[in-house]
């Protein structure tokens, strides 16, 4: 422990953001430099906990107060150790992540938590500064040849730790780059998209083989895949969006959001000259309020919408956490991201009753009507408020409610993986059906977050590798952890 009243001495700061008027001119992140001296402040405020619930917190397991402690003492080549040990990849999480580590903080229990995400971010772009991120081939090879099915970060995170291992990894992606939502569906003022390539590049320079372009199914068949290789790993996401399934949700006009966010992705890497959905002018209705319906109010204030307005079916969060949600649950509170910041109108308790067209099967407006959540025999239900429907102008609409599931696109049936009544696969440890198929990321679990995605490839990693040689030196969680994921998406 580094400073033993620095939770005192200091408060929670993190790096400021540029002038919103500023940065909605271009797709650069939008956070300015943070000091040394301001990071090294952050560290100190790590209380070294007896009991570190942020451990627990993180689906990695990352060892928080360790790699805090070095960074307070300014031991970079330690910190970076300590992190990379349970997470691949901190470039992308120290940027992404909502940081539920940050919320079973114990220091959260009464002040503001550490700041770890950017600590993290912090450590892993000192890293690279001091080239202690550099490529480290495997020292031997098995022999053994491993399919990893798209490149997402439970797939990069599969194909690194199996490369390590000693296996020959090749990674199939079906677009034009490795990266999954990484590359083409967080926008670059979050993640800019060197950063991915930085990371590819050392992946390829370390033996991984990219194939990209290439969709399994199509380009090349299943059975060549299981022919040719020892083991495949299934990582190709929930890409399967929820519908809305209202009156005139197939009007022009009505887009699930990775429409969007994916062509304007690649506009900014040069794959297209322009993206065929615009919000330029246009009065936008981004339906769902979560971080991918955030992220389509940053692009359309990008593109110059006219008005921006958010649709939340459930009530308005409080400001801060309430009885019923105490420490150290994730707090169900208010969350205002850089993009609400730029400029847009969020309604809660709305219900989206229908899409109005013209004659051209154009969206023109939304029918709307405001709901009251009441409890019901221990059940939250909501009634509609009379003399509240209305409908409102509406030119663009982009339907933001989270995947249902894998894309149903035939993949699991090529390989002979057999899936529950939901559409998720069946897995046992990692294994599908199909003994020599493993399934990690959203794809297995459902939708979930980057640091999920990541931890998931790294245990798939763990099983691909005793599957292949019948025993892992790879680093792994306890044992019991798998029980638990037995029963979250699994055989009996």
């Amino acid at each position: 422990m580094g400073a033993k009243e620095g939770f005192l001495q200091f408060k929670r700061e993190t790096p400021e953001s540029r002038d919103p008027k500023q940065r909605v001119g271009d797709y650069k992140e939008i956070y300015k430099p943070f000091s040394g001296e301001q990071l090294n402040h952050q560290a100190a405020r790590c209380m070294d906990c007896g009991i570190p619930f942020c451990h627990n917190g993180c689906p990695l397991g990352n060892v928080i107060p360790d790699f805090n402690d070095a960074v307070y003492n300014e031991e970079w080549e330690q910190a970076i150790n300590i992190l990379k040990s349970t997470n691949n990849f901190p470039e992308f999480t120290g940027r992404i992540c909502p940081a539920p580590c940050e919320a079973s903080c114990v220091l959260g229990i009464n002040k503001d938590p550490v700041a770890i995400e950017l600590i993290e971010k912090s450590i892993a772009e000192k890293a690279y500064e001091l080239g202690l991120i550099l490529p480290k081939p495997p020292e031997k090879r098995t022999g053994k040849q491993v399919a990893v099915i798209g490149s997402g970060p439970a797939g990069l995170a599969a194909a690194d730790q199996l490369n390590q291992a000693g296996h020959e990894v090749t990674v199939f992606e079906k677009d034009n780059k490795p990266g999954g939502l990484l590359r083409y569906g967080i926008p670059d003022f979050k993640l800019e998209k060197w950063v991915i390539d930085r990371r590819i590049d050392i992946m390829k320079e370390e033996g991984v083989i990219f194939t990209c372009g290439t969709e399994v199914g199509f380009n090349i068949k299943a059975e060549n895949i299981l022919r040719n290789f020892d083991a495949v790993v299934i990582c190709t996401g929930a890409g399967q969006p929820r519908e809305l399934r209202i009156n005139g949700d197939k009007l022009k006009g009505v887009h699930f959001a990775m429409e969007f966010l994916g062509n304007q992705n690649k506009v900014i890497n040069g794959e297209l000259e322009e993206n065929p959905i615009s919000a330029k002018d246009k009065h936008v209705f981004v339906i769902g309020g979560g971080d991918t319906g955030s992220d389509c109010i940053g692009t359309s204030n990008r593109h110059g919408a006219k008005s921006i307005t958010q649709l939340e079916l459930l009530p308005k969060p409080p400001k801060q956490r309430n009885t019923l949600n105490p420490w150290p649950e994730w707090p169900m509170t208010l969350r205002t991201s850089s993009s609400h910041e730029e400029g847009s109108e969020r309604m809660f308790s709305i219900l989206t009753k229908e899409f109005i067209g013209n004659e051209e099967g154009e969206v023109t407006g939304l029918k709307l009507v405001d709901i009251e959540w009441k409890e019901n025999g221990g059940r939250m239900t909501f009634e509609e408020v009379e003399g509240t429907e209305r409908v409102e102008p509406c030119d663009v609409a982009f339907i933001a409610i989270g995947f249902s599931g894998p894309a149903q696109n035939g993949l699991l049936d090529a390989f002979g993986v057999a899936t529950m009544e939901n559409t998720l696969p069946k897995s046992k440890n990692y294994q599908s059906t199909n003994s020599k198929v493993f399934l990690a990321g959203d794809m297995r679990r459902g939708q979930s977050l980057v640091v999920w995605a990541i931890s998931e490839g790294r245990e798939a990693a763990v099983k691909v590798d005793e599957y292949l040689m019948g025993s892992s030196s790879l680093p792994m969680k306890d044992e019991s952890f798998f029980q638990v994921e037995e029963e979250i998406a699994g055989i009996d």
